[in-house]
């Protein structure tokens, strides 16, 4: 999720959280990373590694341990500059959790559970933890925390920022004025990559066919071979069409990443075959993929600098943070910490 918040003579402030699920891929990559490292020159970035939304489904602790050093690394390997942005772990931040147990004090049950995302999880497992249904408490804490006026959301999250405004607005009758209520934005739209062995389906790392999900961190040689595997369609026509998924995901794969429009590609491989097509993209891809690839892998051990990568990233998102749970806290009639 990306949050946007603007501060009289200031830079207006970005705030994007996902978890830490392991590898990115390439729709990760081009949909989203990217253009968070587009940002950092015009906003104050806060890029925050949600670890404590990973824990509401089963996991293994040294995994999730792992992720999410992994995915510092991506993320700077992407281009996320600690020097002009803050990374952090919500679990090294006070407040996402504090402000999330006050939200959960005033968010009606029944609001919850008709939550789209908590039913289809929830049946997929033999049972479920009060965390999972909590989930979009803590997500609406996560926007709240830093007053976030401006949320771009994808498909999946809509119905989660709705709890987010209406919690806002219910604290703020409850109590006083406090939080910004959160719009949804619908910026420049980022490319959606599809799987290339289901191409009626987004690229994702839950895909069963593994195959058809292209990793940041995957080597030369095995982006070349699931780019070559790719599904493609009938007929031997490079064009873009919706009779065409396979080659048009290809298409837009290869616009992505050589930065070309797809009428241009098109003209380009009229005549040609599926196979010299592929092996464009694989070569284009690979271009584009090797140099992030090379910094994860010396990044990605080198746990010394990611650690004080974490701790400037938390130490401004912690100042942020009390800033507003201060406000909470008083306007809640806690008594005030002693100092």
């Amino acid at each position: 999720m990306t949050a946007t918040n603007e501060k009289p003579a200031t830079k207006p402030v970005v705030l994007t959280c996902a978890q830490p699920t392991g590898k990115l891929h390439l729709g990760n990559y081009l949909g989203a990373v990217i253009n968070w490292g587009r940002m950092q020159d015009d906003y104050e970035c806060f890029f925050g590694i949600v670890d404590q939304h990973a824990i509401t489904i089963p996991y293994t602790p040294a995994d999730l341990r792992r992720n999410t050093y992994s995915c510092l690394a991506q993320y700077v390997a992407c281009g996320l500059d600690p020097s002009k942005s803050h990374l952090f772990a919500q679990s090294h931040v006070i407040g996402h959790t504090e402000l999330a147990w006050i939200l959960g004090c005033i968010c009606p049950l029944g609001q919850l559970e008709r939550m789209t995302q908590f039913k289809d999880k929830s049946r997929k497992q033999e049972s479920v933890g009060a965390g999972l249904l909590y989930y979009p408490v803590l997500m609406a804490a996560d926007i709240l925390l830093y007053n976030a006026t401006v949320v771009p959301v994808g498909e999946d999250q809509k119905q989660h920022l709705e709890l987010a405004r209406d919690l806002a607005e219910k604290f703020n009758r409850t109590y006083s004025p406090t939080f910004n209520v959160p719009e949804a934005f619908y910026g420049r739209a980022g490319t959606r990559i599809m799987s290339l062995q289901s191409p009626d389906s987004k690229m994702s790392k839950s895909d069963p066919n593994q195959n058809g999900t292209l990793y940041l961190i995957d080597p030369p040689e095995v982006l070349r071979k699931k780019i070559l595997s790719a599904v493609t369609d009938s007929g031997s026509e490079v064009r873009a069409g919706d009779d065409k998924p396979g080659v048009s995901n290809l298409l837009n794969i290869l616009s992505a990443v050589t930065d070309r429009p797809i009428a241009d590609l098109e003209n380009e491989f009229s005549g040609k075959g599926y196979g010299d097509f592929k092996k464009t993209v694989a070569d284009a891809v690979i271009a584009r993929l090797d140099p992030v690839r090379q910094r994860y892998e010396e990044l990605v051990n080198d746990t010394a600098a990611l650690d004080q990568i974490f701790k400037s990233g938390a130490d401004a998102a912690q100042k942020a943070a009390y800033r507003t749970l201060s406000k909470v806290y008083r306007k809640t009639g806690f008594v005030e910490r002693p100092r």
